[in-house]
């Protein structure tokens, strides 16, 4: 490795490649094996529920056959968190149902549960039908405040559909995130907890409703000698070859979790003497999060070196990650972006060799989904305005926080 310091990198323990030799040697390399069976087991088993997780081969697929499982469908809307990343909702979309955005509330960042409330009271006065689903998200690996979104999901008889995908290991009075609703989201993609290099998983309430979703995952392919098929499926499997990279994840999964704590711990206490940089953490007692990032806001009023020339100049391909796959943005500013001291200090970090990023940008101000319904109070735009991500992966050591540190207090004017 080079001297940066990445945001997140994926890490190998060292036991993948014995549950990898063994899929060579028996020639499992196709979406069915003993490793993809024994990772399935290997996540309930981390869960700690009765549940029922069904590997996949993204994240994405997962909260898509997920939606199917709640029956969504054509029309149908589901009220899904704004402050997330665009793949809680993309999904919303492939099955031609309606995303309702609905803002965060400050402390945990996540779901607003009494704008939830409210927001659902008006889409049936407007419609006159309920939303199908509502899908929650665990931003940044910070669990939702799931004593007050049950309540309103209850109340509503609205089932949850819960996208833990940066949540793995994070747990709410105890109990595991992706456990909370109908269904749990797992990802396993490279930027993750864990890594399959790419992957995903549902967490599904049975026997049966796993059984349903490999069916879809599997092409809905039905039980004859001949190609039979009924319904619209999709080629959802994991890997025998993927899931023994997760299996050999899974022998460490405790550590890294642990890890990220840590460098989140060691950040609280080396940046509390700080002025203007504010840290986020968990709200109180009832929250674990496993701090898949850790994450700054940042005082408007501070001022920041570099700060008048933080956008002068256009970003030429996609901040941490995709590089060369991505088109290039049609302008230096959009109309709604980080402030110029959250700019500037992503800037002089860079410089530094140091990857930071700022936070997700609300959905409701994305215009791929603009036109749809919001129910917004401003703290999600905010945080936008003001956030950013610091590296936080396995591989960043308490030497490099410290220079992560040591260039955010040379930046500060």
């Amino acid at each position: 490795m080079d001297n940066r310091i990445l945001l997140r990198m994926c890490k190998m323990s060292g036991n993948e490649i014995r549950y990898i030799n063994e899929a060579f040697r028996d020639e499992w390399v196709v979406p069915l094996g003993p490793n993809v069976s024994g990772f399935e087991k290997d996540l309930e088993a981390f869960l700690g529920e009765d549940k029922k997780v069904v590997a996949l081969s993204s994240g994405t697929a997962a909260l898509h056959l997920g939606l199917i499982d709640l029956g969504v469908g054509e029309g149908d809307e589901v009220m899904v968190q704004s402050m997330t990343f665009s793949a809680s909702v993309n999904p919303i979309r492939y099955l031609g149902a309606v995303p309702v955005l609905v803002d965060s509330e400050p402390l945990t960042w996540n779901m607003d549960a009494s704008l939830l409330d409210s927001a659902i009271a008006d889409r049936l006065e407007k419609t006159g039908r309920l939303p199908k689903a509502i899908v929650t998200v665990c931003l940044y690996g910070m669990p939702n405040d799931y004593d007050a979104i049950l309540k309103v999901a209850g109340k509503w008889n609205i089932p949850v559909l819960e996208d833990a995908a940066e949540a793995f290991g994070s747990s709410f009075r105890s109990q595991r995130c992706g456990t909370f609703g109908e269904y749990g989201v797992l990802s396993f993609n490279g930027n993750k907890m864990i890594t399959t290099s790419g992957g995903g998983a549902l967490v599904c309430p049975d026997e049966s409703a796993a059984r349903k979703t490999m069916y879809y995952a599997t092409q809905a392919r039905l039980g004859y000698a001949y190609y039979q098929h009924e319904e619209v499926g999709y080629n959802y499997r994991m890997s025998n070859i993927c899931a023994g990279i997760g299996r050999g994840q899974m022998t460490v999964a405790e550590e890294y979790i642990a890890h990220h704590r840590h460098r989140h711990a060691y950040y609280r206490e080396h940046l509390a003497p700080l002025k203007g940089i504010t840290l986020h953490d968990n709200p109180d007692s009832r929250f674990d999060s496993n701090f898949w990032l850790s994450t700054i806001l940042i005082d408007p009023e501070l001022r920041v070196k570099g700060e008048d020339d933080a956008y002068s100049a256009a970003v030429t391909q996609a901040i941490g990650g995709a590089g060369g796959v991505t088109e290039a943005g049609a302008s230096v500013h959009t109309d709604c972006e980080p402030n110029t001291n959250v700019e500037a200090i992503r800037i002089g970090m860079a410089k530094e060799g140091i990857e930071t990023r700022p936070l997700w940008k609300p959905m409701h101000r994305q215009p791929v989904f603009s036109k749809f319904p919001s129910y917004v109070n401003g703290v999600s735009e905010s945080l936008f305005h003001r956030g950013l991500c610091l590296p936080s992966g396995p591989y960043v050591s308490d030497a490099d926080a410290d220079r992560v540190i040591k260039t955010l207090k040379s930046l500060i004017r």
